[in-house]
């Protein structure tokens, strides 16, 4: 409870310096969601589903390490791709695409930290747990019941999904696409390392 209590209010404290919803996110929906400089010598591409335990063991145990190293200090810049593999991880990623672009990361982190409270626990309504997170993200219910019912958004999210089925033959989560090369699986920091080149 206590990692859940940190991570929650991490999403607050984000929250806390970043700008104000704008009235118009919908447009942004579609953005490119990255940490690290756009500039970076390496490109890694994470296709992750917000359900997928293996890529919450990932974000748990390795990314921390991957952000402190490679990301903070210039060397990649680390891409999110949607591709849930369930309902829930659908809708989950469509409310994390309407936050604001600098609340994209802190959110879909904050879940895959506490994947068990909202996707798997018993007698929960997932969409409601869901709601919680993107509440201390800043989001309106409004805001929250909007993402929800977007289908535009839906079928584009599964149209990059399929995209990336096709491009790359993603058929699992997490796959890593680095410098366009594709790796399958979760691994640990020293693994992830080896594939970057200068690393």
């Amino acid at each position: 409870m206590l990692s859940t209590r940190r991570t929650l209010l991490s999403v607050v404290a984000a929250s806390a310096v970043l700008p104000v919803l704008p009235a118009r996110a919908e447009d942004l929906t579609r953005a490119e969601r990255f940490i690290g400089k756009a500039d970076a010598k390496t490109t890694v591409i994470e296709c992750y589903s917000m359900t997928c335990s293996h890529c919450a063991a990932f974000a748990v145990e390795t990314m921390p390490q991957i952000k402190r190293e490679l990301i903070d200090t210039g060397r990649i810049k680390y891409v999110f791709h949607d591709f849930p593999l369930d309902g829930v991880a659908m809708t989950a990623s469509m409310v994390a695409r309407y936050l604001p672009v600098d609340r994209y990361a802190p959110f879909v982190d904050a879940l895959l930290h506490t994947q068990d409270r909202w996707a798997f626990a018993r007698g929960v309504n997932s969409n409601e747990e869901i709601w919680k997170f993107a509440a201390l993200a800043g989001m309106s219910r409004a805001t929250f019941d909007k993402a929800v019912g977007d289908e535009s958004l839906k079928n584009w999210i599964a149209e990059e999904q399929q995209a990336d089925s096709t491009r790359w033959k993603v058929n699992a989560t997490p796959t890593f696409i680095i410098n366009g090369e594709m790796h399958s699986g979760g691994m640990a920091y020293d693994a992830f390392r080896k594939l970057i080149p200068d690393a």
